[in-house]
């Protein structure tokens, strides 16, 4: 069975991959480890999990614009996420998501994406199409 969310069209290609979620907000300069690839500030609810190659799906994005060049500098040296989701994300990080070749959606039509999708869902994320499908549950 397969669950099709409709979304904002967002950045990036499509990709697929395992989810990582928490209702929690993401900041990349303050919330990671970018040389191990984990959740490192001990209050964040994904504290020590990788999120390498993971769809990251979050509440909102914090920070400044540190991010954007953060975000270009994990993909350089393919320490990235292969998507991040969330319920709202901010300017600043779309430019970075867009800087990085990262894809981004958010702004989910039915409801808090974090309660949408659970960690170790597959996903597919299109975002030309504006469309995550949760391929597996």
């Amino acid at each position: 069975m397969t669950t099709e969310l409709k979304c904002h069209v967002g950045i990036g290609e499509a990709v697929e991959g395992v989810a990582l979620v928490a209702e929690d907000n993401f900041s990349a300069r303050y919330d990671l480890d970018r040389i191990k690839g984990v959740f490192s500030r001990p209050q964040h609810k994904l504290a020590g999990q990788s999120y390498v190659d993971k769809i990251l799906v979050m509440n909102t994005a914090k920070g400044g614009v540190a991010t954007a060049w953060m975000l270009h500098e994990m993909t350089s040296r393919s320490m990235a996420p292969k998507a991040i989701l969330f319920n709202s994300a901010n300017t600043i990080l779309a430019q970075g998501a867009a800087l990085a070749n990262l894809t981004l959606c958010d702004r989910f039509e039915a409801g808090d994406v974090t309660q949408l999708i659970k960690t170790g869902d597959i996903v597919r994320v299109d975002p030309v199409a504006g469309l995550v499908t949760i391929t597996n549950r």
